[in-house]
């Protein structure tokens, strides 16, 4: 398995900041939050790039911004629209293991009460239902490693991460 970076995907809400931060720290890699990035590169909060240049174009910005990432014993939170980023995908699965944290429906409408705050992208009409639905397939295409995190906390995550990446143990 690639080990140079760990790439976390999944929907938002499923805790991929959180859990990837725990899991810098555990491992000692550098935590990268590619959200982050892309606002800092950009100047913006993710919303006002998305009121500025629309759904297609904030998935222009964020493929950009994921397939110039380069780094080395990182874990990379991504957001949960990067597996619409062909290059992005394409650039993360050369650098690393992708792992998919993946949570039933219910849990995650549980957790998204304020769905347009986070800046998740939804397109005019879709529901948080359809975007489900059309990106999970999108996880499991790309995923190395896919993590159920229902009922688990999130060091139990992390600690299932690292157990999935590195089988024997971190050198």
């Amino acid at each position: 398995m690639k080990q140079e970076n760990i790439i976390l995907i999944g929907m938002p809400g499923v805790g991929k900041s959180t859990a990837g931060v725990i899991l810098a720290k555990r491992l000692g890699y550098q935590f990268i939050d590619a959200d982050l990035l892309i606002q800092r590169q950009e100047g913006k909060l993710l919303h006002e790039i998305m009121k500025e240049r629309g759904t297609d174009g904030f998935l222009e910005v964020e493929n950009r911004v994921n397939s110039g990432i380069e780094a080395t014993h990182a874990v990379i939170a991504t957001g949960g629209s990067v597996v619409y980023g062909r290059e992005a995908m394409e650039h993360y699965r050369t650098s690393g293991t992708i792992v998919y944290l993946s949570l039933p429906f219910e849990e995650l409408r549980k957790r998204l009460s304020d769905i347009r705050g986070r800046g998740v992208v939804l397109r005019q009409g879709q529901t948080l239902s359809d975007l489900y639905g059309e990106r999970i397939p999108l996880y499991e295409k790309y995923a190395d490693v896919t993590i159920r995190e229902y009922g688990l906390t999130i060091e139990q995550t992390a600690e299932q991460i690292a157990a999935a990446v590195f089988p024997g143990g971190k050198e």
